[in-house]
Parts: structure tokens; sequence; C-alpha cells
């Protein structure tokens, strides 16, 4: 089972890469730069933005000069954090077991967050917890103690700093990363372990520290994440028409096992929602896209290329609508280790998964190949899908509905055609019933019937008599002597 590409659906790896040039993904979140090269074009502007702000204020002070209060004395404005920034130099020995006790200093406490009020620490907060106290009696001492202090830092600074914008937690999720990475790589406490290790604590402190600041840093009230989500999601619905076939998705619906494959991509692609972390939102990217090569290879009856791929995951997402989906590529692209989107499977998984909701946002006839007519009247919904007769791998009940659907609206037009045949035929036998009427008419208008009587001879047995004489005698039998 073969199909010709079309050139929308055709992706090179180069154009997966980072346009900066240095080897690792890009992501149309980064605007096509990988996440180190993103920061640095970032950071410069940033700064450049600062400067310009401080400039400004500056300025401004300078043409309003120094508030004066009734008595005539110059009030300063001091930043309240300059008291917490003390709080946070004053040494503090804390060793793993005070860090998760219970009491006012436990990272298992849900500080009340402005937005979200007073609650109880969270069934995943606590699994978090425990699986990361686990992992860190697997740990010498001083290193479990080093990531403990490190952790529970980055956690109080993003629960009390209610203020900051979502860019603002990224950068410093982000730093804390970046640093860490470094830590591990330099600090005694952590020296001989090998780089399978560090991947691992860099892992688990992931997991543990934004499945605590799950409530903080997913899909926050101050940016637009849910209004994105709900265009996007609009969107697929109004695309349900969407076939495989109209995608090149090289797919066999006709077989059991691809439509389970597709329905199990689905199922991943859907549960991405529920994870806290984004380690648990990738691996669901993943599982979901090793489902698509199973239906790849199946359907092909031979191993799929990665041109194959994005086609189907095209489709699954189309299918599958998952729920707040900008919000999940949003919040693993902000604070997710890098390490892990910029190269490697996982990197690659996700990449394609951006490009594919790209690709759905700025779909149109041409991406289908199709004209502008038929694009809009499946669009309006005045045209059945084509491709729901063809097997579509949803759940049975809708797959049963489509299918008759789909006869019955064969049968209409069968309907129609024979019932145009059967008035055209009619029609046609009036008009030769006319006209062998006129030609009838015609022709005893201009040569009219007679009715002649037969001849017959007077006398029969005078013609018989003498035709009779005139006939030779009979023979006579003679006999010869011997």
């Amino acid at each position: 089972m073969t199909s010709k590409k079309k050139k929308g659906f055709h992706v090179d790896e180069s154009e997966l890469l980072c346009k900066n040039g240095c080897g690792y993904y890009g992501n149309p979140g980064w605007q096509g730069f990988c996440s180190k090269c993103y920061r640095e074009v970032y950071q410069k502007a940033k700064d450049a933005q600062l400067e310009s702000d401080s400039l400004r204020k500056q300025r401004l002070a300078a043409l309003q000069g120094p508030a004066v209060t009734a008595n005539g004395e110059t009030t300063l404005k001091f930043n309240k954090f300059e008291e917490k920034r003390k709080q946070h130099q004053a040494p503090k020995a804390k060793t793993v077991k005070t860090l998760f006790k219970k009491g006012s200093a436990s990272p298992n406490k849900e500080v009340p967050h402005p937005w979200t009020g007073k609650r109880q620490p969270s069934i995943e907060s606590e699994k978090a917890a425990s699986d990361f106290i686990e992992f860190l009696n697997t740990l010498r001492k001083p290193a479990a103690q080093d990531i403990t202090k490190q952790c529970k830092a980055l956690i109080d600074r993003l629960q009390d700093q209610y203020e900051l914008s979502v860019e603002e937690q990224s950068d410093i999720v982000q730093d804390f990363y970046q640093n860490m990475g470094e830590r591990l790589q330099t600090h005694s406490a952590f020296k001989g372990a090998s780089a399978e290790q560090y991947e691992t604590m860099m892992e688990h402190m992931e997991k543990y520290m934004i499945t605590r600041l799950y409530k903080i840093l997913f899909c926050p009230p101050t940016c637009d994440d849910e209004q994105k989500d709900l265009a996007i999601q609009n969107r697929i619905r109004r695309l349900h028409w969407i076939s495989a076939e109209m995608l090149d998705a090289d797919i066999d619906s006709t077989k059991p096992s691809v439509i389970d494959y597709i329905e199990k991509a689905q199922t991943d692609i859907i549960e991405m929602n529920s994870g806290r972390s984004p380690i648990d939102k990738l691996l669901c990217i993943v599982r979901c896209s090793k489902n698509i090569f199973q239906v790849l290879n199946i359907s092909r009856g031979q191993p799929a290329s990665a041109d194959d791929f994005l086609p189907v995951l095209i489709y699954i997402v189309l299918k599958a609508n998952p729920p707040q989906l900008h919000s999940n590529i949003q919040y693993i692209t902000r604070f997710a280790n890098p390490n892990k989107l910029n190269q490697g499977e996982v990197g690659y998984y996700f990449t394609n998964l951006c490009c594919a909701v790209t690709f759905i946002e700025n779909l149109d006839a041409q991406s289908l190949s199709m004209s502008q007519e038929e694009y809009d009247s499946y669009m309006s919904g005045e045209v059945i899908p084509a491709g729901t007769k063809f097997g579509e791998p949803i759940c049975e009940g809708l797959r049963l509905m489509y299918a008759n659907l789909a006869t019955l609206d064969e049968l209409r037009i069968r309907q129609d055609r024979l019932r145009e045949n059967a008035l055209s035929l009619q029609q046609e036998i009036k008009d030769f019933r006319d006209s062998v009427v006129k030609t009838v008419q015609d022709v005893l208008t201009t040569k009219p019937f007679i009715i002649q009587q037969p001849r017959m001879p007077a006398n029969l047995d005078e013609e018989n008599a003498a035709e009779s004489s005139l006939l030779p005698p009979p023979l006579k039998p003679e006999v010869v002597a011997k």
C-alpha cells in the first residue's frame, strides 16, 4: 500500500533543527530556535528592554522630583523583598527528613495561592514527594541534602512571588536546570556519578518540583493559554471531516490491528493532559508516536520512514482533539528540561507534534490539494465527509452511524438516477407513440387504402381437364424374354 506524498507534508529532519544551526531541535514556541539559542536571543532583547525601562524611569523621576510628605520630608519607597532576601541568605541547615516532615516548613504543605485559595496537598503532589524521598534515599547523604536544599529554594521562590509573569517563571526554572546541571558536574557531593546518574537526578528533580508547582505554572490566568486552547479546539472540531486519505496518511483501516493501534495513539495523546510534570506529558507523546509507527508498519507491511509519520500524527490529533492542547505544549516548552527537548527521541517526537499543531492552525484548501469550493462545502457541513465510508477508527456506534449515512446517501443518489431514467423512458415511449400515430395518419391521407375482391376462376373443373389433356399418357409395364 503506497501513496504519493504531498509537498506540504514532507518534513526533512533539517527543517526540525534550530535555525541558528547549532544542531539541536527547534520549536515554533521558540520562533524556530532551540531553547539555548532562544534564551540567548530573548535575553539580549530582555536586557535591552530593561535598560530602556530603567532610563525611562530615571527621566520620569527627574521630571517629577522626590515625593514630599505634609511635613516637607522626602520619603523613599523601599522594596518589600529586602527582608526576604536577608532571610534567604541566613544559613539554614536542613536534612532530607526535616524537609519532608509535616509542619510549616514541609514542601508537602500547599501554600495558599491568590487565585486558587487554601487547599490540601493533591494526590499527585503526595505521590511525587513519596517517590522523590525514595530516590533521595538511594543517594549519598551529601548529595541528597544538596538536592533537597536546591529544590526547596526554587519551590519557595515561585510560591512566594505571585507577581511573576509566566515568562519570568519559565526563566527561573530554566536557570535552575542550567545551574543545577553545572553543579552536578562540579560539586564535590556528586563526584564520581555517571552521565546516566546525572540525567536520572535531573529527571527526579524536575518531576518533583514541577508537580508541586503544577497549580501555579500550568495555564495561569496571567496569560492567554486558555483562550488559545478554546480556539484550537474549535478549529479541530470544524476539521472533523478530514480523512486519512485527504492527508495522504498511509493507513489501512480495514485491518482490526490498525484500528486498535490508532485508538491507543488517540488515548495516549489525550492522556497527556492528565500528566502533572513535563516528563510525564512527554512520555505520553512518545507512546502515541510509537503506536503511530505500529500503524504504519502494519499498514505498509514494512518499516515506515519519518516522512510517513507526520501525516498520521496530524490525523491522530484531529481525531482525538486533545484537551488543553496549546496549554500542554506551552507547559512543556516553558518548564521541561531543555536537554530533553533539544535532542534525542523525545525531542524529535515533541517537535513533530508542534509542527502538526502549526499545520492544523494554518490548514486550508491548498494544504489538502482541493478546490476552495470543495473545502468550503466541507467546512460548512453541506457535504458528508467522504472518508467516513472507509472505516474511520472511532467507536463502533459512530462508525456504524457514518456507514449507514454513507449507504443512505448512495441509495438516494441511485434512487434519483433511477427516477430520472424512468421519466426519460416514459417520455421516449410517449414520443414514439405520437410518432407512429402521425406517420400512419400521413400515409392514410396521401395514399388511401382500397380493399379489392380476389379474382376467382369461373369453372375449376374445366381448367383442370384442359391441363390434364396436355399431359403424356401413362407408362405400361412390359415383359422382356430371356
